[in-house]
């Protein structure tokens, strides 16, 4: 049996390949099929099945493109809903590629429909060796509760699902179908990419918890927000079938300026925010893709509805840029800057700038009472310490500027994270809405504030 993960770095996603016998089934596919298909072409297999565990909230799925590359056939839940020609699968049912068989094993909570599946070797045994546990069970964490039923209502189905796959023997590996980083799950969730049912049901916390009413109180206690775009990317998951990834042209800077001031037209760009700083084109939103989740972030901050341009560092990079705005469902793409910001300049056309600091250049400015600090991080972070005095605002609710009550009193706004990513989009956000005096904390974050003798408080 050949077994291989396949990852999507930028959302944590995890998809699978199982082949034998010349014949391959893929397990939630991303969106972008190449690496299926060079893994065909490489080990002699043809990709004949597609398996889908549950329709997915936090990603556009590669099922619709690599059913048209390849002839496979798509299985879902029979309770997913799905617009599309599909073999309905129920708990129990069985799909064969060569000598392995793929079993469904309904698990419900995260969403109604959802399958997990073991796989057994038949050329070694009729013990299942493996379970693909999609956004059920994850290493060291569960899948959150609240995407598709209540929060209560989901956790008692997790509660359910997670003691039924903890029946399984303790050497039955565990593959997931996120790793640390994805929205699908809380904050315990781990960066490996696999686990044992032994592993989970000793360490994991969940696992842990005998009683019920305690379990679903512990999954629902604190719960992030819900994903963006979720309900766009669950019907586009539905049906029916998206075949063709967008067309990305490259547009010359006039091209691109005459799209901008026409209006409705966002410019994300994905270069270092250094660099954005130092040089941009008025009004565009710095997302950068020096970190991951690039695509999520996006889909905090841009209509979904928006037409698209993108560019980035190259012109590679840009191409890439588009296909993660795709993934999350962000596909009204007119194009991309060719040449980049470069190219921008060099036709004469205006370029912004915005001040930049570090964590220590912040500290002077604060001491002296210039500047007002916006807080950009999350709740959470909020409350393990921040500045007294200080404004908070998630960078995700920044999309029309700063909420009206908040006042500034004529100062400077020095916008901060901790590692400058999500206050690069922040800061982007304050000047595209019109906020001029806008200072960007790039070097360090809100926690290296105390090494330069400015007190955070804890909630």
């Amino acid at each position: 049996m050949f077994f291989r993960q396949v990852l999507h770095d930028d959302l944590g996603c995890a998809s699978y390949v199982i082949a034998d016998g010349g014949e391959a089934a893929v397990v939630d596919p991303k969106w972008e099929i190449e690496d299926y298909l060079a893994l065909g072409e490489e080990h002699g297999f043809r990709i004949t099945h597609i398996l889908e565990t549950h329709n997915h909230a936090d990603h556009v799925s590669g099922h619709g493109r690599l059913a048209e590359a390849t002839g496979a056939r798509i299985h879902v839940s029979k309770d997913a809903g799905a617009r599309f020609d599909h073999e309905p699968v129920s708990d129990g049912d069985v799909v064969s590629v060569g000598d392995v068989r793929i079993t469904a094993v309904a698990t419900p909570g995260h969403r109604p429909e959802h399958l997990a599946y073991r796989l057994e070797d038949g050329s070694r045994s009729d013990t299942s060796w493996l379970v693909i546990t999609g956004d059920s069970l994850f290493v060291g964490d569960l899948a959150r509760p609240d995407l598709a039923v209540e929060p209560d209502e989901g956790a008692h189905g997790l509660f359910g699902s997670l003691h039924r796959l903890l029946t399984l023997e303790d050497f039955t590996e565990v593959w997931p179908a996120h790793i640390g980083g994805s929205l699908c799950g809380g904050a315990g969730m781990s960066e490996k990419p696999g686990s044992t049912i032994g592993f989970e049901r000793r360490f994991n916390p969940f696992a842990r918890i005998d009683d019920e009413e305690e379990f679903v109180r512990a999954l629902t206690l604190n719960l992030a927000p819900q994903p963006p775009n979720f309900e766009r990317i669950v019907a586009l998951n539905r049906g029916p079938l998206v075949t063709e990834p967008a067309a990305l042209e490259p547009l010359g800077p006039a091209r691109v300026k005459e799209l901008l001031d026409d209006g409705g037209v966002v410019l994300v760009d994905g270069r270092d925010p250094h660099e954005f700083d130092a040089a941009h084109v008025p009004g565009s939103i710095n997302v950068t893709m020096t970190h991951p989740a690039v695509g999520t972030r996006a889909a905090w901050v841009v209509d979904a509805e928006s037409d698209l341009v993108v560019t980035a560092a190259t012109d590679e990079q840009a191409r890439r840029l588009g296909r993660l705005l795709e993934a999350v469902a962000l596909r009204r793409l007119c194009g991309y800057l060719a040449g980049g910001v470069p190219a921008w300049r060099e036709a004469g056309l205006d370029v912004g700038t915005t001040p930049a600091l570090d964590a220590a250049g912040l500290a002077e400015r604060l001491k002296a009472g210039d500047v007002v600090l916006l807080d950009v991080r999350e709740e959470a972070e909020w409350k393990e310490g921040h500045v007294t005095g200080s404004l908070h605002v998630p960078y995700h609710d920044l999309r029309d500027g700063l909420p009206d009550g908040l006042l500034v009193n004529g100062k400077s706004v020095a916008v901060a994270c901790s590692a400058g990513n999500r206050s690069s989009i922040a800061a982007s956000l304050l000047k595209r809405a019109g906020v001029e005096d806008v200072i960007h904390v790039a070097h360090g974050g809100i926690a290296e504030l105390e090494a330069t003798g400015v007190e955070l408080v804890r909630a």
